[in-house]
């Protein structure tokens, strides 16, 4: 049984953590939930970023600010989460515990502004590529974008160390004082209100833009302008995301400082706050097709290859067994492809006269994926 006790703002429930959450549930079913979450969150971070790294569509310096996300988001499902079932499996309490929770408490602050800066980041990167001129946009080169992205990093572990080492932050982890200062309500104001609203009107701003030139009937765009723009939608709805799982939180959080709320609500929140980070790479492999395609390719690769080989083998090795399929990272040393020199000196061997199928290319039905 749980027992009830006002400390601070939050009617503090024994039994509850910030850190392993309710005692009520057993330690099985706490570890379980942690851990799932954790790997489901870390492999399709993982997938997000690999796929704007593999997809010819998503190669663009502009959707680095994405993968900066998916780099936050891996950050709390590969760190702070785990940190979380290390604690339930080695039984950890008292101070440890609340060491735990500060450096959990820390990286989540930390992860949460280089996501708010980095969607402020692809909305500014979205309307410079879709509304203003070619010229204008190569003005941000890739120099640029990885000082940007250094500089978002840099600012928000300095924000965050700061506000820690100068005790500034709501007590998250001990709950002894949740009341909001005036410093934390203007940097909130900062960080989070100024920044959403600039990135929402920047998203509107597009979408405006663009309905008024596909209302006029000489505007042909290319198909590049179509799969820009859709990005540009499943952006704006990770977006929407972000505040859907951190604004609960962030609500009850105010609402602790002037009255009573339960410990376990509060908790409760905070963790799926961290959900998001679970999620959002879901949400652009349902809402957009070349990352869908993306994931498709690497969970073949990640799942369906037999071998992995990171030298040649030689031609008596290289018999292919029947319904064997093959998956090698470098498409030259891929010995079953249809374009590889080795395949081309078989089929030139076994026919000498007929013409080569070697060089055709199999766009459609192909059972090789070379990434």
């Amino acid at each position: 049984m749980t027992s009830n006790v006002t400390v601070g703002g939050l009617e503090k429930v024994s039994g509850v953590s910030p850190v392993t959450l309710s005692e009520d549930w057993s330690r099985v079913a706490r570890l379980l939930v942690i851990v799932c979450l954790a790997v489901i969150g870390s492999v399709g971070n993982v997938y997000m970023i690999s796929a704007i790294m593999i997809e010819d569509h998503l190669k663009k310096r502009g959707n680095t600010f994405m993968a900066n996300v998916a780099l936050a988001d891996l950050l709390v499902t590969g760190v702070v989460m785990p940190a979380s079932a290390v604690v339930i499996l080695a039984g950890i309490k008292d101070s440890p515990l609340s060491a735990v929770c500060s450096l959990q408490w820390c990286l989540s602050i930390v992860c949460w502004l280089v996501t708010i800066l980095s969607l402020l980041a692809t909305a500014g990167e979205n309307y410079a590529r879709l509304c203003l001129s070619p010229h204008c946009y190569a003005s941000l080169t890739q120099g640029r974008i990885t000082l940007l992205m250094l500089a978002i990093w840099a600012v928000s572990g300095v924000m965050v160390a700061l506000q820690f080492h100068l005790d500034l932050v709501p007590d998250y982890c001990s709950t002894k004082s949740t009341s909001i200062l005036p410093y934390q309500a203007t940097a909130a104001v900062l960080c989070l209100v100024l920044p959403g609203l600039v990135t929402l009107a920047l998203y509107l701003r597009i979408i405006l833009q663009v309905r008024l030139a596909r209302a006029n009937p000489s505007f042909k765009p290319p198909i590049a302008f179509n799969w820009d723009y859709s990005l540009m939608k499943t952006n704006l709805y990770s977006f929407f995301l972000f505040f859907l799982f951190w604004l609960p939180f962030g609500i009850v959080l105010c609402l602790a400082s002037r009255k009573k709320t339960s410990a376990l609500v509060f908790y409760n929140l905070a963790w799926l706050a961290l959900g998001k980070s679970c999620v959002n790479n879901i949400l652009y492999c349902v809402c957009n097709r070349h990352f869908r395609n993306a994931y498709i390719n690497l969970f073949h690769y990640c799942c369906c290859k037999t071998t992995v080989t990171f030298s040649r083998r030689s031609r008596a090795e290289a018999v292919r067994p029947t319904g064997d399929v093959r998956v090698h990272i470098i498409p030259g040393y891929n010995m079953y492809s249809y374009t590889s020199p080795q395949r081309a000196g078989r089929e030139a061997s076994k026919s000498p006269g007929k013409r080569s199928n070697a060089g055709r290319t199999r766009p459609n039905c192909r059972d090789v994926y070379e990434l």
